[in-house]
């Protein structure tokens, strides 16, 4: 069997920033590898969970000159955990953003989870703009995928005793509309009040998101900091079903039929089913599908992370 190729060395940014999209919003930025090389960009999932440092590492630093930046309301951009002016549009509107300042023409855009999400929509609104796609763990913001993770028949089922931890919080005569239920919490006045909910609502995902279980994912997961950012940001997209139509991605995957990509899904996910990946591989032959056999959703677990690598090796050269 081939050895599995596992994440670049730790590298530093080459040139950081915190760039002024309107709407009170700052973002952080950051840039890693090598200026002039090919050009980048990361987006990260949630939505609400920011970059990390490992999130560099998936590139060839001598290869690629990649943008990571945290999304609207997380990580080190601020306001923190806010929802004003934080929707699908205006996150496209700031990758544009920030493609005018690192002074690309195009780019390789890269997403995983809800990361994938939004590098589709920001594809389908400038595929001008997209040399390439690399997406993990596919969500397309359908109306079962929001199910699947928040009412009884979906993950529920393969984790019912963290289902009853998730649930527990509300009240009974809530529990029929649990995203209605945790966002009246979420965004209540108290911040206990807030704090219970976002370490409960993230759990779970933290949760449902490593195919083994990760005390530390959990331990990441249930930080007050991380919590309120993820399980308020990521409450307000459900609601609001990301801003995105019903089939809205899946319809406009035309659009992205002189894009190569690589889709890496994995078998065993338990956050974005596979479903999902088939049916975006289906409506976009283009792209390349790999389904890894013992892969959860997580991008650093072995096959998913082998994959994402050998993608980016492959569109670099």
């Amino acid at each position: 069997m081939t050895e599995r190729r596992t994440l670049y060395p730790p590298i530093e940014p080459y040139e950081t920033g915190m760039l002024d999209v309107g709407d009170g919003h700052t973002l952080y930025w950051e840039r890693c590898g090598t200026k002039g090389a090919k050009p980048a960009v990361f987006l990260h999932g949630g939505p609400g969970g920011g970059s990390n440092d490992n999130h560099r590492r998936q590139f060839d630093p001598a290869r690629y000159d990649v943008l990571l930046f945290d999304q609207r309301g997380c990580g080190r951009s601020t306001p923190h955990a806010s929802l004003d002016a934080n929707t699908t549009p205006h996150l496209i509107a700031d990758i544009e953003r920030l493609r005018d300042l690192a002074g690309h023409d195009q780019w390789l855009v890269f997403g995983g989870s809800w990361g994938s999400t939004l590098s589709l929509a920001y594809a389908q609104t400038h595929p001008a703009r997209t040399t390439e796609l690399v997406l993990r763990g596919i969500f397309l913001f359908d109306q079962y995928e929001i199910d699947w993770l928040y009412k009884p028949g979906g993950a529920a089922q393969l984790y019912p005793d963290k289902w009853e931890e998730f649930i527990d919080p509300i009240p009974l005569d809530e529990q029929g509309d649990l995203v209605a239920a945790y966002r009246r919490r979420l965004t209540a006045a108290d911040r206990d009040v807030a704090l219970t909910a976002a370490k409960a609502w993230s759990k779970w995902e933290g949760e449902v998101v490593t195919l083994l279980p990760s005390p530390a994912t959990i331990e990441r997961f249930t930080d007050p900091d991380f919590a309120i950012a993820i399980a308020r940001i990521e409450n307000h997209y459900m609601a609001e079903h990301g801003w995105l139509s019903e089939g809205q991605l899946l319809a406009g995957a035309a659009t992205l039929n002189d894009i190569p990509g690589v889709i890496v899904q994995g078998r065993h996910d338990c956050c974005t089913p596979p479903r999902a990946a088939w049916a975006l591989h289906k409506a976009w032959p283009k792209a390349e599908l790999v389904i890894v056999p013992d892969g959860g959703h997580s991008y650093d677990e072995p096959g998913v992370l082998d994959a994402l690598i050998q993608a980016t090796d492959k569109f670099a050269a």
